[in-house]
């Protein structure tokens, strides 16, 4: 682990939906267009994350405003991507991110339907499932994600995650006193269902306008109790069978 933990703030307050981060990590990280898909209800093209799309800048249109975000994997203190992996493609790095190894996933997608945001997704064409890896070759180089660094109104904030929650919760206090009180964090608690995010979030409303989950859980957190109840049954099974061939007479 990395004596201090990486990650992503997002002010979507200062969002102004330009895709610069979007295109941005396509650019450095080779990730395939998507599509071209015009969906003829916002100005939204990319429309969700998904193996093509590892930034999703979101437009959500209401009576006299916009709200925008770039949306990103969360990088989750408790990852179940992390658990279901069968190959070990699926990793947690120094700078305490999750990335997937490509050349090691054999594409069983068991990663996709374990993670709440609905982040990983695999590709058409060879089955591999992708997402966001926080630019791991750029930080081992001393450099900041591609995103951020392209971000014009510094939205997209990359950096030591203590210090990023400390300048979100003054960002957040400060929009309070100037009459902003819809103003909130999201994915910055660490006592929330996934231990608290690497990538967070300040939204002027609900997660689910956004298209967030509300209250995401780690899928994969009653899998201890579920080994131990299978064990149990299984012993208890065992000593039925025992029994059985005990009383049978020779």
């Amino acid at each position: 682990m990395a004596e201090q933990r990486m990650g992503f703030f997002t002010d979507t307050t200062v969002c102004i939906g330009c895709k610069a981060c979007e295109v941005a990590c396509k650019e450095w990280n080779d990730v395939p267009d998507d599509g071209f898909v015009f969906r003829a209800t916002s100005y939204d093209n990319t429309g969700a994350l998904g193996a093509s799309t590892w930034r999703h800048v979101a437009f959500v249109e209401q009576d006299g405003r916009w709200l925008m975000s770039s949306d990103v994997c969360k990088h989750c203190t408790n990852a179940a991507c992390l658990d279901v992996c069968p190959t070990g493609a699926l990793f947690r790095t120094e700078f305490d991110t999750v990335v997937v190894q490509a050349d090691v996933c054999n594409g069983c997608g068991y990663c996709v339907p374990a993670c709440p945001y609905g982040v990983i997704d695999r590709r058409e064409d060879d089955g591999r499932a992708w997402k966001c890896t926080l630019c791991y070759d750029r930080l081992r180089g001393g450099m900041e994600p591609a995103c951020a660094k392209a971000c014009p109104t510094k939205s997209i904030q990359f950096g030591p995650l203590d210090e990023l929650r400390e300048r979100a919760q003054e960002r957040v206090e400060r929009l309070h006193a100037e009459g902003t009180t819809e103003a909130r964090l999201y994915g910055a608690d660490p006592d929330d269902g996934v231990g608290g995010t690497g990538a967070f979030f300040l939204l002027l409303d609900e997660p689910e306008t956004y298209g967030l989950p509300p209250d995401p859980v780690v899928t994969t957190r009653d899998l201890p109790a579920m080994w131990r109840w299978a064990g149990g049954a299984a012993l208890a099974l065992a000593a039925g069978v025992a029994v059985c061939f005990a009383g049978r007479k020779p």
